[in-house]
């Protein structure tokens, strides 16, 4: 299960005039339980203004970089990305909880397989560490990148990108997109939008001979491009992607994979089991409006969590009895939730009892 250290700010990097990326001083006693894979993200905890707050940022680099870092987007009347833009500096400590996240394929290094990947603004941090951990790890593998943006100054990460793509010159194809800065042709002016998928899947790479799709950025980015690519005969199972905006906007960093909502059962005085660190609590839930994780901490019991806007996955736990159905979710899988997990901050109990671990 993920779990929170204290960990010191090693270095701070100005990507560009509203971005930041931050990179951790890992103990060599932690060193196992930070090592991560590539698309993998964090959540940080710190104290602003006296009171706690808990934001998730993927990590931009590769496993192989030797380092943590994520990048941080200043958004605006973000508390947490503008703490981390503003005040931040090197021997800060914050609270940062091991990796986790599920957009990743495995790296196969014997394959050589074919990528396309779609970020738009600060989606560009996971795909950065895919697309630099499989151009290292896979040698046959080719990338084919389109990140939008609105000018060119506001391309996160683009030195790294060119010195990736000058390491690499016959398996990366780097295409920037840009809305409010013309690049020489009407292809890539504008947004990535339907027009643009098609072309981009008629002109520059042919959809059925890519193994694998990682989209990030934009919800109506993210949806628009993964119709295209189904209706282009792309199995729906090749699409991988991660949203940067939730729909309700009110979640910095982070959301991803496919939604999944239900409409909530409620029911009186069910009995709610929470499995933790190997510990077991049992309680009544009283309050029939109260999802599983509010329910938990009003407890006492630790339990881990970050958005609470069914976006980040942090408070995923296994039902291991009984039913529950969630209000939202935009980090479960379909394959997770036939599996029988849950987000516990917008799940509600559909039976008298109910037991779910976070040790699963």
């Amino acid at each position: 299960m993920a779990k929170f250290h204290t960990l010191s700010i090693s270095d701070i990097r100005k990507e560009t005039p509203d971005t930041v990326s931050i990179a951790f001083d890992v103990p060599t006693t932690l060193k196992d339980d930070y090592q991560f894979t590539q698309g993998q993200y964090l959540t940080l905890k710190g104290i602003i203004n006296g009171e706690e707050v808990r934001r998730s940022y993927s990590i931009c680099v590769s496993p192989l970089d030797g380092e943590l870092r994520v990048a941080v987007k200043q958004v605006p009347q973000g508390v947490f990305s503008t703490f981390a833009n503003n005040d931040l500096k090197v021997g800060d400590e914050l609270d940062v909880m091991t990796p986790t996240g599920n957009f990743f394929t495995p790296i196969e290094p014997a394959k050589a397989k074919n990528y396309v990947l779609f970020a738009a603004g600060s989606g560009i941090t996971p795909i950065m560490s895919i697309m630099k951990t499989v151009l290292e790890e896979e040698s046959g593998s080719t990338v084919t990148l389109f990140y939008g943006n609105k000018k060119s100054g506001n391309i996160i990460f683009q030195e790294q990108i060119e010195d990736l793509k000058n390491q690499f010159t016959q398996r990366l194809s780097v295409n920037y997109v840009l809305t409010e800065e013309h690049p020489g042709s009407d292809l890539f002016y504008g947004r990535i939008d339907e027009d643009k998928c098609e072309k981009f899947a008629t002109h520059l790479f042919d959809p059925l001979t890519v193994d694998a799709y990682f989209l990030c950025g934009p919800e109506q980015m993210i949806r628009t491009a993964a119709s295209v690519l189904e209706n282009k005969g792309v199995n729906k199972g090749q699409i991988h992607f991660e949203l940067f905006t939730s729909p309700s906007s009110v979640i910095e960093g982070k959301t991803e994979k496919t939604e999944h909502t239900e409409t909530a059962i409620e029911i009186e005085n069910a009995e709610i089991t929470v499995i933790l660190d190997d510990e077991t609590s049992t309680y009544i839930l009283e309050n029939k409006q109260e999802n599983i994780l509010d329910s938990a901490m009003n407890q006492g019991i630790d339990v881990p969590y970050a958005c609470k806007g069914a976006v980040c996955m942090t408070c995923r736990a296994k039902l291991l009895e009984g039913e529950a159905s969630m209000e939202k979710n935009y980090a479960l899988t379909d394959q997770e939730v036939e599996q029988g997990y849950i987000l516990t901050c917008q799940a509600h109990p559909k039976t008298q009892k109910v037991v779910v671990s976070f040790d699963d």
